[in-house]
């Protein structure tokens, strides 16, 4: 298999957060890859594997990064990629690599999701994917549905749930 999507997350103590990603993209059959590269302690590599990432054939990149969030953007500088960045929560709860990701110079653009959103941004390439993949589309819809489903169940059970004042 030949990944479509790559995941990267500065250091592997983004795991916990970035395999959320990693979950989504197997349940919805996407062939994707891992690694952890910095974008302060291996710029090089860093630099080798965003611009290579094209003729590699991936079509959408995933990267988390925390603190000064600098991954995202070094990423995006060097290819024509899509790039989403997950600003992982460390210091100031997450608020500095949140704005260190969101706040791109013109024509360097990250898509950006909350703090901690490995799994939006692993739906958001998935929906990217599907504007040419209608298995994967249909796949993503079946999901979609599913999330409907869990709340209408949610609100049936709510509906059993009694209390005096409550009127519905």
């Amino acid at each position: 298999m030949t990944p479509i999507v790559s995941i990267i997350m500065g250091s592997t103590s983004d795991l916990p957060v970035m395999e959320k990603a990693a979950k989504f993209l197997d349940e919805m059959g996407v062939p994707f890859e891992m690694n952890a590269f910095s974008a302060h302690r291996t710029p090089a590599e860093v630099e080798d594997f965003a611009s290579r990432a094209k003729e590699r054939g991936l079509r959408v990149i995933i990267a988390g990064a925390g603190m000064a969030a600098a991954l995202p953007g070094v990423i995006a500088a060097s290819t024509t990629v899509p790039v989403i960045g997950v600003p992982i929560k460390g210091m100031l709860d997450g608020l500095d690599a949140l704005l260190s990701i969101v706040q791109m110079p013109p024509g360097i653009p990250v898509a950006t999701v909350g703090v901690n959103g490995a799994q939006n941004a692993a739906i958001l390439a998935v929906e990217m994917l599907a504007l040419s993949d209608e298995t994967l589309a249909a796949r993503l819809e079946d999901y979609k549905v599913g999330l409907k489903k869990k709340i209408v169940k949610a609100n049936a059970e709510l509906a059993e749930v009694k209390y005096e004042f409550k009127t519905n």
